[in-house]
């Protein structure tokens, strides 16, 4: 099978969080053409927090001005430079919920948008959380819950649950067992 060829890439905006650039490519046997790309500098990770003793996921109750949406997700956020992904999923954890997860299980590493988005997700799933205090970052979520993993289940469907890590966190880890 034959790769694209890249000819060249030009950038039509750069911040620290997200550039837009337009690469030059040409798939095989096709004429060449330019494909907007949106260049993430960091990867990101998220984690689904689970009490198996109550069978429960600790999930944040948040709204996404971009999609005037509110939905659940699970807490997650950018690497930072230096962290790993695994790093990442706890600090992320402790900032917005208040809970560090004392083991931490890979679940899954996926592009989300590879046809035109670079950033990678790592997912993991935490067990054995413990409280160690309110979120130090009161802007991620109106509230901080434990949920019922049956009312998690019908959230998956049902618009509750819209944010796309989120959504394939859940599912994974329902569908390979890892949590339920």
């Amino acid at each position: 099978m034959t790769r694209w060829a890249v000819h060249g890439e030009r950038w039509l905006y750069e911040s620290d969080w997200m550039t837009l650039a337009l690469v030059d490519v040409e798939p095989p046997g096709a004429p060449r053409f330019e494909h907007h790309v949106l260049r993430m500098p960091r990867p990101a990770a998220g984690t689904v927090v689970w009490d198996e003793g109550t069978r429960r996921v600790l999930l944040l109750w948040r709204h996404r001005f971009i999609t005037a949406r509110w939905g659940w997700e699970i807490p997650a956020g950018m690497v930072d430079d230096g962290e790993t992904p695994e790093e990442a999923a706890v600090r992320e954890a402790v900032e917005e919920a208040g809970w560090r997860p004392r083991t931490l299980e890979p679940l899954a590493t996926y592009n989300p948008m590879p046809g035109a988005v670079d950033q990678t997700f790592s997912l993991f799933v935490g067990r054995d959380a413990e409280h160690v205090g309110e979120p130090t970052d009161v802007t991620e979520a109106e509230r901080v819950e434990w949920v019922a993993l049956d009312v998690v289940r019908d959230a998956l469907t049902d618009g509750r649950v819209v944010e796309g890590m989120s959504l394939t966190a859940l599912s994974l880890a329902l569908a390979t067992g890892r949590i339920g």
